[in-house]
C-alpha cells in the first residue's frame, strides 16, 4: 500500500481512539447497558465488515479474503484475551466506575505491542524465510497448550504482580501492569497467527486494528458469556494449528522443496484457511451453546 493509504488508516485509527478515549471519560461515571454495549459492538463489526469487502474494490479479492480471515482469527483471539481481562478485573475488584479506563488503557496497549511486533514479524519474514518454522512451531505448540490446559484451574498472580503487591501498590497499578503482561502474552500467538494467513503488513495491521475497536464495549457484552462459550480454547486451539501447519507447509515450499517421498507437499490457500476458519469457530459456539443449555436443565 501506498504511503498516503497507511497514513490515512492510522490517522483514522487515532481518531477512532481519541473518541473512545473520550467516551470512556464522559461516561466514566455511568455503568454500560448491555443494550449499548450491542451496538457499539455491531457498529464496530460493521465497519470492520463494510472495509473488508471495500478491498476487493480498490485492492483486490486476495486481500478481501486475506482480511477476513485476519480479522475473525484476531477477534477470536481478542475476546480469548477479553476473558482474562474479566477474570483480572473481577480478581482485584476493581470499580466499575474506574474498568472504563482500565480496558481502554489494555486495548492501547495491546495495539501498540502489536504494532511493534507486526513490524518486526514483518521484517524477519522478508529476510529469512525459515522464520516461517518457527511461526510455525510456536503456534502448533499454543495449540497444544490451549487444548490441553486446565480451564477450571483457577488464576494465579505471577511473581512480577506478587513483587508489586508486597512494595504497597495499588490495585489499579498491579491490574495494568497484569493486562499488560496479558497483552504481551496474546501479541506473541496472534502475530505469528496473522502471517500465517498474510504477508502483507497493511492487512496483518488493519486486521490487528479492527479485532481491538470496541473491546471495551464488547466487554460489558460478554461478561455473561463466559461461563457459556466453554470450548472457545478447544475452537482456537483447532485455529491455531491448523494456521501452524500451513505455515511449515509454506516454509517447506518457500526452501524449494515440493516432495516429500514422492508425496506433494499440499498449498493450503486463503480462500480454504477462510473456511476452516470460519467452520471451527461455528462449531465451537454452537457446541458451547448446546452444552451450556444442557447443563442449565440439568441444574
Amino acid at each position: 500500500m501506498s504511503l498516503a493509504v497507511w497514513q490515512f488508516t492510522i490517522a483514522a485509527l487515532l481518531a477512532v481512539l481519541a473518541f473512545d478515549l473520550a467516551l470512556a471519560i464522559i461516561r466514566r461515571n455511568k455503568e454500560t447497558t448491555m443494550k449499548e454495549a450491542s451496538l457499539w459492538t455491531a457498529f464496530y463489526v460493521g465497519a470492520a465488515i463494510i472495509f473488508g469487502l471495500s478491498l476487493s474494490r480498490w485492492g483486490n479479492a486476495q486481500s478481501r479474503n486475506e482480511f477476513f480471515a485476519g480479522w475473525i482469527t484476531e477477534y477470536s483471539l481478542s475476546v480469548d484475551n477479553l476473558f482474562i481481562f474479566i477474570l483480572i478485573l473481577a480478581r482485584f475488584q476493581i470499580d466499575k466506575k474506574k474498568q472504563q479506563l482500565v480496558l481502554l488503557a489494555g486495548i492501547a496497549m495491546a495495539l501498540v505491542l502489536r504494532g511493534i511486533f507486526i513490524a518486526l514479524g514483518s521484517a524477519a519474514i522478508t529476510r529469512y524465510s525459515w522464520v516461517f518454522y518457527i511461526f510455525g512451531a510456536f503456534l502448533i505448540y499454543t495449540s497444544y497448550k490451549l487444548f490441553t490446559e486446565d480451564q477450571e484451574k483457577e488464576w494465579k498472580e505471577g511473581k512480577a504482580i506478587v513483587w508489586l503487591r508486597k512494595r504497597g501498590a495499588s490495585s489499579l497499578t498491579i491490574v495494568l501492569v497484569a493486562i499488560a503482561f496479558t497483552d504481551l502474552i496474546f501479541a506473541l500467538d496472534s502475530i505469528p497467527a496473522i502471517f500465517g494467513l498474510t504477508k502483507d503488513p497493511y492487512i496483518v495491521f488493519t486486521a490487528n486494528a479492527f479485532a481491538l475497536m470496541g473491546l471495551r464495549q464488547l466487554y460489558f457484552l460478554l461478561g455473561g458469556l463466559m461461563g457459556k462459550l466453554i470450548y472457545l480454547n478447544e475452537g482456537l486451539s483447532v485455529i491455531l494449528g491448523f494456521i501452524g501447519v500451513k505455515l511449515v507447509l509454506e516454509a517447506i515450499h518457500g526452501g524449494g522443496t515440493h516432495n516429500i517421498f514422492g508425496i506433494h507437499v499440499p498449498e493450503i490457500s486463503t480462500q480454504f484457511s477462510l473456511s476452516v476458519i470460519a467452520i471451527t469457530l461455528v462449531i465451537t459456539i454452537a457446541a458451547s451453546l448446546a452444552r451450556s443449555s444442557k447443563s442449565k436443565v440439568a441444574e
